[in-house]
């Protein structure tokens, strides 16, 4: 029953709410292994678009990112407006800052550079962007950003200077000093009550068959898990450059740490390479279909997971 319920659950989030605001894929090691070329031609789920523009560095010949989730195609058309309109400022105003005091009059002067459908999204939706009131930052908004913010507002409830330490941290040493400190506040009894709902992995987009995996075969369960996960990453992998983590814990990127996309060095290139991404709201299996001919590198994240356990016949379909 339980089982059931959270799969229901995680559909009808994913069904209907912008899930992702930013990806966790680090486009670094991805761009490692996937050794583009000029005549790369990729297929990549959009997710947040975060690292659909950080492949177009490469400048292959083209990106074609597919998602089911319009409101997914809706973030990687805004950042391209951004990029068309010319304004450096203001791309990092909306996805380095999280948002910005004139974010209407912004979106005023982009809105003519995006498609009518994504048009129809932001209109409703540009408010994310504004920093004023409690949720002061998109990195607080959607799905995702829902369990960020109640997760900084636990965490951060007293607790903001040695997180913000960590993240400041100029050694291994200083890092696993400051999450010795942190740590007992990262698993009080209210976060360790969240990790645990089934609401909270649909939001954070975790589904069923991955937090049953580790649930059954991890000793220690989902939450020994993250510990030790988390204890891994802040204790053993330099923080500074670590914007995954900088974003969910301040709201924000800067300028030092940051996706690559929001350098002012890559600005240029990618706004030349624009034309080389084309947006697609569908299944990977139905692009294809429409969509007929060679491809040489595919990023599909971890939807599979999810065909896997709904739709078998669908994943057979799709490989």
């Amino acid at each position: 029953m339980l089982s059931r319920l959270q799969d229901s659950f995680f559909g009808l989030i994913h069904g209907n709410r912008l899930i992702y605001n930013t990806c966790w894929e680090d486009p670094r090691i991805d761009r490692e292994l996937l050794r583009l070329t000029p005549d790369s031609t990729v297929v990549a789920i959009t997710s947040a678009g975060c690292n659909v523009l950080d492949y177009l560095l490469d400048s292959p010949a083209a990106i074609q990112a597919v998602d089911v989730n319009f409101r997914q195609n809706a973030i990687l058309a805004l950042k391209t407006a951004l990029l068309q309109a010319g304004d450096h400022q203001a791309l990092f105003a909306f996805f380095g800052q999280g948002g910005d005091p004139e974010y209407r009059d912004i979106y005023a002067a982009l809105r003519p550079f995006l498609p009518l459908w994504a048009q129809g999204f932001w209109d409703k939706k540009i408010g994310y962007f504004n920093p004023q009131g409690v949720r002061r930052s998109f990195y607080w908004r959607a799905a995702a950003g829902d369990f960020a913010w109640v997760f900084h507002r636990l965490l951060l409830n007293g607790k903001k200077r040695p997180a913000l330490a960590l993240l400041e941290a100029g050694s291994l040493a200083e890092q696993e000093r400051c999450y010795n400190l942190l740590e007992p506040h990262l698993f009080s009894r209210g976060i360790a009550w969240l990790l645990r709902q089934p609401s909270t992995l649909a939001f954070i987009g975790v589904p069923a068959p991955q937090f049953r995996l580790i649930e059954h075969q991890y000793p220690g369960g989902f939450e020994r898990y993250v510990r030790d996960k988390l204890r891994r990453v802040f204790t053993t992998v330099p923080i500074r450059d670590n914007y995954f983590w900088r974003v969910y814990l301040t709201g924000s990127y800067t300028a030092d740490c940051c996706p690559a996309y929001l350098h002012p060095r890559n600005f240029a290139l990618l706004r030349q390479n624009l034309d080389r991404i084309k947006v697609h709201t569908s299944t990977v299996t139905t692009f294809l279909q429409a969509h007929p001919g060679f491809y040489s590198h595919f990023v599909l994240l971890d939807h599979q997971d999810w065909l896997a356990w709904h739709d078998t016949e669908a994943l057979q379909e799709e490989w």
